[in-house]
């Protein structure tokens, strides 16, 4: 579903502000899947997330005059439910998110794998097979968390870098060394097991080289 732009969210605002609750469903829903996606990669859990998920709607109702339209309604949907997980966590005692790129804006960002561009230059039809859509689920899912959301919003949910950065709290450039390190990983760790999906190449007589 194509992200509604926005005048078609300040006029749904306004009027469900105005007393047109019925409105708020059809404003919320195109931001939904992006809600369940941000929570579960930080939960880890379909029950928890879907919990979480339901909460963070109740909380950008009950808030939604609070929002002056700064950033997209998206942008800001995703950073009340990013905070809703991250609550939890901490009520958990779970783990919290690790500094693991400290220092990291300032280096250089010189490697690149050699065997894949980017994971996503994975070709369509090969993503659409169920055992690969497993493994690049479980590829991502073993992300450390600061960049396992980086990858959520950047490559699933294709926030640019300036709306990624708003809805984690974090520098423009932060946003690009996590994702070039987060798809340095995915790359590291996909590409032996996307050899078994790779095309043969044909010999020079035909046969299979």
């Amino acid at each position: 579903m194509a992200a509604p732009d926005s005048a078609f969210e300040s006029e749904y605002i306004r009027r469900i502000l105005a007393g047109e609750k019925r409105l708020f469903h059809d404003l919320i829903r195109p931001c939904e899947r992006a809600i369940y996606l941000m929570l579960f990669s930080l939960l880890k859990n379909q029950a928890d997330a879907e919990d979480a998920a339901q909460e963070t709607v109740i909380k950008v109702y009950t808030n939604l005059r609070l929002f002056r339209g700064d950033a997209r309604f998206r942008t800001w949907v995703l950073s009340i439910a990013r905070n809703e997980g991250l609550g939890r966590l901490r009520k958990l005692s779970a783990r919290r998110e690790e500094s693991l790129d400290s220092g990291l804006e300032e280096a250089s960002g010189d490697f690149t794998p050699a065997i894949l561009t980017s994971w996503r230059e994975i070709p369509v039809a090969a993503l659409e097979q169920k055992e690969l859509g497993e493994i690049l689920r479980r590829a991502i899912e073993g992300l450390p968390e600061i960049y396992r959301n980086i990858v959520v919003l950047r490559d699933i949910e294709e926030l640019d870098i300036r709306e990624t950065a708003a809805v984690l709290g974090i520098s423009e450039a932060a946003v690009k060394v996590r994702l070039h390190r987060a798809r340095a990983m995915l790359q590291k760790e996909l590409a032996p097991r996307l050899k078994a999906f790779a095309p043969k190449r044909k010999g020079l007589f035909g046969g299979r080289a």
